[in-house]
């Protein structure tokens, strides 16, 4: 395994992550306490979780990814475990965390994080993230931002000072966002410098063959501004393993859950997978296997996000690790990329 610094050196994690949101309703206890375990023995290093998860969310399994994460982790070495963890943030109809949420506030970041902790039996955070910006912003497939949608949020400012105490109060060791745009990264970091705060040194946002925006105005904010990019989302919902070429009914997230996974019913999807999965397949390559090592190896990805439904998927994309795709393999992708761009943003 590989290690990227984020921050410019504050946090050192491995190249790949385990994932855990389908902890508690796709995936058990026991294999879930199994992928960590193997996740340890390949040397990952670092886990990520959140409040809400598992997803899709639910008021009876909230929570409860934390919980098997917890009891795993007492039987850690806590000091070699790099734990991260998400606050939920407003305007997604999940009324029972929080009664709403209703805003990234002092009382509902504090109540968050006081909830994490106790599920995942730890006394600090590694690295806890804002999940979703409060403000209007385009995210989770929409694309465009639409001014008229705007409504009163908690300021920027606000929502570092909370963190910064929960920092010094030594249940925080560092700041990351989540689903972030340029100019919120900026806005961060400007105001983290201007008034001392805490620096965010990480943004989580999907990235893969379908879904490349990041390239377009983070890649050069988070380079300059040494945030590390943490690439969820890497097989964009299991679209390209390219199982759902030859079952539209496979098992998987999209087919279990029904209206779930809206970023990859855009029209553009089905003829870009089909496109990408036949250069897997002519270079005899596993066509999951291929774009996980895309992500794997591209310069503005620290850490990748890899989740698993079992044991056996862990394994396979452990496995895609090991892979570099050649010169040749590379240019047909940027092609396919070229005719058909970003079609799941």
């Amino acid at each position: 395994m590989e290690y990227s610094d984020l921050g410019g050196g504050a946090l050192r994690v491995s190249r790949v992550c385990l994932g855990t949101m389908t902890f508690g309703q796709q995936t058990g206890r026991a294999d879930a306490h199994a992928q960590l375990d193997s996740a340890r023995a390949h040397g990952i290093n670092f886990i990520d979780t959140a409040e809400m998860y598992p997803v899709p969310p639910r008021a009876a399994t909230c929570g409860a990814t934390e919980s098997i994460i917890g009891e795993w982790l007492v039987r850690q070495p806590r000091d070699q475990i790099v734990l991260a963890s998400k606050v939920a943030g407003p305007a997604r109809s999940l009324d029972w965390i929080r009664g709403g949420p209703p805003a990234l506030d002092a009382p509902n970041i504090r109540e968050a994080l006081e909830g994490s902790l106790k599920r995942l039996r730890t006394d600090y955070l590694d690295l806890y993230q804002l999940h979703w910006p409060e403000r209007n912003q385009p995210m989770f497939g929409q694309w465009q931002y639409e001014p008229a949608k705007e409504r009163d949020c908690t300021p920027i400012l606000a929502q570092l000072e909370v963190l910064a105490k929960l920092c010094d109060e030594g249940k925080i060791r560092h700041v990351g966002l989540s689903n972030e745009h340029p100019w919120g990264v900026m806005e961060f970091v400007r105001l983290a410098g201007e008034y001392g705060l805490p620096r965010v040194v990480s943004i989580q946002n999907a990235y893969n063959l379908l879904n490349r925006v990041f390239e377009y105005g983070l890649a050069e904010a988070c380079h300059r501004e040494r945030v590390g990019l943490l690439a969820y989302s890497p097989l964009a919902f299991g679209h390209l393993s390219g199982k759902y070429l030859l079952d539209p009914q496979a098992p998987g997230r999209l087919t279990d859950f029904a209206n779930f996974g809206q970023r990859y019913t855009k029209p553009g999807v089905p003829a870009a997978v089909e496109a990408y999965v036949a250069i897997a397949r002519r270079r005899g390559l596993s066509p999951a296997a291929m774009a996980l090592a895309y992500v794997y190896r591209r310069a503005c990805v620290a850490s990748t996000i890899i989740g698993a439904s079992t044991s056996a998927q862990l394994k396979e994309n452990l496995a895609a690790w090991r892979l570099e795709l050649d010169h040749d393999t590379l240019a047909e992708i940027e092609g396919v990329h070229q005719r058909n761009a970003n079609p799941a943003p």
